[in-house]
């Protein structure tokens, strides 16, 4: 199989199996958007979604959070990961949206980039949901399922890196979706432990399965009789 054949197959697969969304977050407007995929750092949606109603009850816009202290959001996000330096991002984030963006989220990788505590991947997501762009972001399980099915070479060793890889191989109107059919199958199909390859239609291509079956036989079966 080539490595189009590959890709479109994948594609094809994930794109009839999985959700017609672009996020499970929960999200009313591009800066609500911005602040959950910053606490979602290390942290799961469903975490995200309990905390920010309450939060954006309070500072649903740039405007508002910019005026609050870390403190003061800090009793809202506890719960998810590292909520000191979330904290000090969301209002270092707000501030600089009102004093050099005119209270708008940004459009561009560099001015997005620019803000605290957002990077790449969080830059990635905003810019394709937000403004439709064909910009695909890397998390843990785009980068996982990306290498275990075989899209990308060893020499992806980096998110970025796997970033263009993948993006040299994906048509332009996909780039933007594959980031979430990517992720939603390792989130609930291609799991870190224990992957659920039985509920698979790629296992037959993936090279995470081959090299089990290659290896132990034993695993093997147990993959294959796994529900």
């Amino acid at each position: 199989m080539t490595k189009k054949q590959l890709f479109d197959t994948t594609l094809e697969y994930l794109e009839e199996n999985c959700p017609k969304q672009y996020t499970e977050l929960f999200y009313e407007s591009p800066f609500q958007l911005l602040v959950a995929v910053v606490l979602s750092a290390q942290c799961t949606d469903d975490r995200v979604n309990m905390v920010t109603p309450k939060l954006f009850e309070l500072y649903p816009t740039a405007a508002l959070m910019s005026q609050a202290t870390p403190d003061d959001i800090f009793p809202y996000i506890s719960s998810v990961s590292y909520p000191n330096s979330k904290a000090k991002y969301l209002v270092g984030l707000s501030q600089k949206i009102m004093t050099h963006f005119h209270g708008d989220v940004p459009s561009t990788l560099d001015d997005l980039t620019s803000l605290p505590g957002v990077g790449r991947k969080t830059a990635n997501v905003v810019q394709s949901i937000v403004f439709n762009k064909d910009a695909l972001a890397v998390d843990t399980h785009v980068f996982r399922v990306s290498h275990r099915i075989g899209l990308v070479t060893d020499k992806a060793t980096t998110p970025y890196a796997v970033e263009k890889e993948l993006t040299a191989h994906i048509a332009q109107q996909k780039i933007r979706l594959a980031h979430f059919w990517l992720l939603y199958h390792g989130r609930y199909v291609c799991t870190a432990r224990s992957p659920h390859c039985s509920q698979c239609g790629l296992s037959g291509k993936c090279n995470y399965f081959k090299k089990a079956n290659k290896q132990s036989p034993d695993k093997s079966k147990l993959l294959k009789g796994k529900s």
